[in-house]
């Protein structure tokens, strides 16, 4: 596809067919992940792949909220969002590493710029950027390969339940999970209104003139 038909044919799926997708789509998605911009070249990045119904049972499990001390979850727009993203056949966990950040600027090109002390010293969090980055591209593979894609958070609370599940180093930070797949079909008369949430009509995309501020920033109404 044409760069700029994947970018505007991205969308979040949360109703996914639960038919499997081939390995080499996703060793394409990981391939390009990698391509990803990185502060100090230090990628900083893990990928947990999950492909297998046992994988993809254990990763629901552990992320279940109503085993943790975390308030219920509500019974009806979650329940729907949950519904049709267990249904994704891969699930990749999305891990950063601050501390290699750390070491690779406490390096001698990079020592002047006093961020290889410690995480504190760093003003933005570039580990989770750079992350958020290779997951964007992800995403953006899958629409070039004709399946669809997801970017969700692993619930608060159930953090190291995840990371116990699957090995992952209690050093790495878990920005979030990767679903593919192919869309479900709706049956005919379906509304494909309504958002991931449960939300009958999400917002519409915020107007560019609102977002965009040319030499200064100015004073534009709250987007919500």
């Amino acid at each position: 596809m044409d760069f700029a038909d994947v970018v505007s044919a991205r969308r979040m799926v949360r109703d996914f067919d639960p038919a499997p997708v081939e390995e080499a789509v996703v060793q394409r998605a990981l391939e390009r992940a990698v391509r990803a911009p990185s502060a100090g070249f230090t990628q900083g990045w893990d990928f947990v792949v999950l492909t297998s119904e046992a994988e993809r049972a254990a990763f629901w499990a552990a992320t279940d909220v109503a085993e943790s001390a975390a308030a219920p979850e509500p019974e009806g727009h979650r329940k729907r969002w949950r519904s049709g993203v267990r249904r994704a056949p891969v699930l990749i966990v999305v891990c950063s590493r601050p501390d290699a950040y750390v070491q690779r600027y406490a390096r001698p090109d990079k020592a002047a710029v006093g961020l290889g002390e410690a995480a504190q010293a760093w003003p933005i969090p570039y580990w989770d950027v750079d992350a958020g980055m290779a997951a964007l591209l992800m995403l953006l593979s899958a629409v070039d390969d004709g399946i669809g894609g997801l970017f969700f958070g692993v619930p608060a609370g159930r953090h190291d339940a995840v990371r116990a599940q699957f090995g992952i180093p209690g050093d790495r930070r878990l920005v979030g999970v990767v679903a593919l797949g192919r869309p479900a079909t709706r049956p005919r008369g379906a509304s494909s209104r309504r958002s991931g949430s449960g939300t009958p009509h999400r917002p519409a995309p915020r107007p560019l003139e609102d977002v965009v501020h040319r030499g200064h920033f100015r004073a534009c109404d709250a987007p919500w």
